[in-house]
């Protein structure tokens, strides 16, 4: 984000976490966090910014959450990769 302008269009539009990618995600997690502590949002635009950053975070949470339970899966067959399909 270059400009506070831009910004704010984006928080006015924002994304629902399940229509993006973990990538995407954690960038526009990042983004809002650089945004936030730079204190050049207002309080109302803050809390919305801080409210998408919460949906965010835990949209990545679950998405890490769900890669590490495949990691495991693979890995816990008596020390050989077993490839098992997982539910969330």
């Amino acid at each position: 984000m270059n400009s506070y302008n831009e910004f704010l269009s984006i928080m006015t539009k924002p994304a629902k976490p399940n229509d993006l990618t973990f990538e995407t995600s954690l960038g526009k997690l990042e983004s809002i966090v650089k945004k936030l502590e730079s204190g050049e949002l207002t309080l109302e635009d803050s809390v919305k910014a801080f409210e998408e950053g919460v949906e965010l975070a835990q949209f990545c949470s679950k998405k890490l959450e769900e890669a590490e339970k495949k990691v495991e899966i693979l890995i816990s067959k008596n020390g050989t990769l077993t490839k098992e399909t997982f539910t969330a």
